[in-house]
């Protein structure tokens, strides 16, 4: 990305990015100041205080019978910094998207988690959903390909599902997801991915269609919910896995929503986070909102005053990808290398005034076609002999040509991400074709190890 204004379009729960220059984006007049006062938590007692692994699971099989969950030794351990994270994330799990999880939707008329929790045996399919969608085994597996960490979306309505069609119980996979990835060293990021009112019209909120999140009770109760995941999970005796909560997923900075009140908010919200924490190493991230790190500087400025950048504890979550904005969509893979090699100059200011930046979101589509001789061309259609379109050929049938072909960009990217960021997620463990990772190990256009690489130095020149 070069530039930091954009419209967005969804389509099948992905939200497209558009250059200004297509159609601007609409911002309405800042708000003079944003004042909320401190959000009374509207949860259970349960979730406000630490707890112990086995009361917790003791009362959840009563809920779930058929659920085996499995406490982990714990060792107290100084809290510390989370290090370099290599991880991907569990997106459609706890907070659905119908695009990648177009079974569970199937027989019904949903498009969301608001309208799916409202179908029939809604309650009976999403336990099913919870329980098998993502397990104990796919953590030692990410483990073994050298992930160390997982970026977990959530709703707010695993805490507070008052007044709301949300069905609860998504809080207890979540815990045991880290319970899962302590014993296999790795760390969690929780990542509130729906928010009250939704923080931007996609069904990736949970709740397609009309903004509402900026209205002040929705921005005062989604700090209430972020107080309750901090009290829960900000303690010491978590201190060895959850490394990092992030404030809320891609608010959009358009339309309803107004990107300066929401500075404002993530300003407060940091603060009221980090209140209730123990563990002050704990990362607090906030999502760039289609804006681009460079304008957070200012706000990370303020929270990270001048320490080194590995004492900062505010940190900006970019996504970076190069499938949806119509230029992009008429690059060769090599100018799609090219561009991944050049983003880091949307990630060095960040670092520039000692503010962390992840790459939140990034993933192996492109809208290539590969020829049988390894050339490429932009688009989603060909006509040569054995030309194949990433877009149209399902993965399963990718031709040698196209594994080597996404292999290649996918290794450019992370050697960006490695080079000038503090981590990345890929999008997603689970998915179709080229946004699977899962898939991209098995096939062979994610590394294994993901700090091997087939194709290094890429961006060297």
């Amino acid at each position: 990305m070069t530039g930091f204004n954009f419209i967005i379009l969804l389509v099948l729960g992905v939200s497209f990015v558009f250059p200004a220059s297509a159609a601007p984006p609409i911002f309405h007049k800042p708000h003079d100041s944003l004042t909320l006062p401190l959000p009374r938590s509207s949860a259970s007692a349960e979730h406000l205080i630490p707890f112990d692994d086995q009361q917790h699971i003791n009362s959840v099989t009563k809920t779930y019978p058929t659920l085996t969950l499995t406490p982990r030794s714990h060792t107290s351990s100084t809290p510390a910094g989370p290090g370099f994270l290599r991880g991907v994330n569990i997106g459609g799990w706890l907070v659905l998207e119908k695009w990648l999880v177009p079974d569970l939707f199937d027989g019904t008329d949903a498009i969301d988690q608001w309208t799916f929790d409202q179908s029939p045996n809604a309650l009976q399919k999403l336990r099913n959903h919870w329980q098998t969608f993502f397990t104990e085994d796919d953590v030692i597996k990410l483990a073994s390909y050298g992930i160390n960490a997982l970026r977990i979306p959530i709703g707010f309505w695993a805490y507070d599902s008052s007044g709301t069609p949300y069905i609860p119980g998504a809080d207890i996979f979540l815990h045991q997801a880290i319970l899962w990835a302590r014993g296999q060293g790795m760390k969690v990021w929780i990542d509130l991915h729906g928010a009250p009112g939704s923080q931007n019209g996609f069904d990736n909120s949970g709740h397609a269609g009309a903004v509402s999140w900026q209205q002040p009770g929705n921005l005062q109760h989604t700090i209430s919910v972020l107080q309750t995941i901090a009290t829960k999970y900000g303690t010491n005796h978590y201190a060895d896995v959850v490394a990092g909560i992030e404030l809320v997923n891609e608010p959009i900075s358009w339309g309803a929503n107004n990107f300066n009140l929401t500075k404002q908010w993530a300003e407060q919200a940091y603060g009221n986070v980090r209140a209730v924490l123990e563990n002050p190493q704990v990362m607090i991230v906030m999502e760039d909102a289609f804006m681009g790190p460079s304008n957070w500087v200012d706000i990370g400025q303020r929270l990270n005053g001048y320490q080194p950048l590995e004492s900062a504890r505010f940190a900006i979550d970019t996504h970076l990808y190069q499938v949806f904005v119509p230029e992009d969509q008429q690059l060769t893979q090599t100018e799609h290398i090219s561009k991944a090699c050049s983003m880091s100059t949307t990630l060095l200011p960040a670092w520039q005034a000692n503010m962390p930046v992840y790459v939140g979101e990034w993933s192996g589509a492109t809208n290539i076609c590969v020829n049988t001789d390894g050339s490429t061309i932009g688009g989603s259609a060909c006509s040569s002999n054995g030309c194949q379109c990433q877009t149209t050929t399902p993965v399963d049938q990718w031709s040698y040509a196209m594994v080597q072909q996404v292999r290649k960009y996918v290794e450019a990217q992370i050697e960006t991400w490695e080079a000038s960021s503090n981590g990345y997620f890929y999008w997603n463990y689970k998915a179709p074709g080229a946004w699977g990772f899962d898939t991209g190990i098995q096939k062979g256009f994610i590394p294994n190890p993901v700090t091997s690489r087939k194709y290094p130095g890429q961006c060297d020149s």
